[in-house]
């Protein structure tokens, strides 16, 4: 079976080593572009320094420097040993996503298919390379939650059902592209927002690496979002929404939770839910 060649834009965390790791297993990997946030234009320096900006940053930092001390993603993607790509020659390092050189590089390779998790929102030219167009991995269930931090907004409305990741098209809105799958990961008592998003993650891997492997054959994936969900920003998420989820699972929320790991997958004939 012929495998795509595919151009892969991550994050350098531990859950992007894993799925980009995944996707070299996919297909046929011709680079893996990491953005290092190096570049900063003045009007985007002087917006990160307004004080409501700095407190909220500020109080983040805190939060996620007590969550993650011992590296515990890296321990739960790479638990035997430390988190690194498998083909790490592959690397190409940019300031920022959309830079002119990330779109020099998809018109240089001719990727048969872009797969993106874990960067910044791509926009402008880049959107138009990959010949079968750039899908992504998104930590939310489209529409209903798009955006970032959906695995702490559906704890927070009582939606455990509703945690997962979307595979899906990527166009010029966030997170509003075609369909291609739902990975809803099991929840169980005593779990809390890491370990079900990871798990999520860990889950949409091996989906990612799926679809690669059905787009090659020739299948057709992907079907429109019913409607336009919800939206959720970085600056929506406050202390007090922290405070609160942190009381309901204490309280046991969670209790007697047992829901397992499901796939639904969306091409042009109706599919239905399978357990993952």
């Amino acid at each position: 079976m012929s495998r795509l060649r595919i151009m892969i834009l991550c994050g350098r965390s531990a859950r992007h080593l894993h799925v980009a790791n995944a996707l070299c297993q996919a297909g046929e990997a011709v680079a893996i572009v990491q953005e290092t946030g190096g570049e900063w234009k003045l009007k985007k320096t002087l917006k990160k320094l307004r004080p409501d900006n700095l407190f909220r940053k500020a109080w983040r930092w805190l939060r996620d420097r007590r969550r993650y001390t011992g590296n515990p993603e890296a321990k739960f993607f790479f638990p035997q040993g430390a988190a690194r790509l498998d083909r790490p020659e592959l690397v190409r390092e940019v300031p920022h996503i959309n830079h002119p050189d990330v779109v020099r590089l998809a018109r240089e390779l001719k990727p048969d298919l872009i797969c993106v998790f874990g960067t910044s929102l791509i926009r402008g030219d880049l959107l138009n390379e990959g010949r079968l167009g750039i899908i992504n991995l998104h930590g939310g269930l489209s529409p209903e939650y798009r955006g970032a931090d959906c695995t702490f907004w559906a704890l927070y409305n009582g939606e455990p059902e509703k945690i997962g990741c979307t595979l899906h098209y990527i166009d010029a809105g966030i997170d509003t592209g075609r369909l291609i799958a739902h990975i809803s990961p099991e929840v169980r008592e005593g779990d809390g927002e890491l370990e079900l998003f990871w798990r999520a993650v860990q889950d949409g891997a091996v989906v990612y690496a799926e679809a690669v492997a059905r787009l090659a054959q020739g299948e057709q994936l992907g079907l429109a979002q019913p409607g336009k969900g919800r939206l959720y920003q970085v600056r929506d998420r406050g202390l007090r929404h922290e405070r609160a989820l942190a009381a309901r699972l204490a309280s046991g929320m969670l209790v007697g939770m047992a829901l397992p790991g499901r796939v639904r997958w969306f091409t042009s004939e109706s599919v239905p839910e399978r357990n993952a």
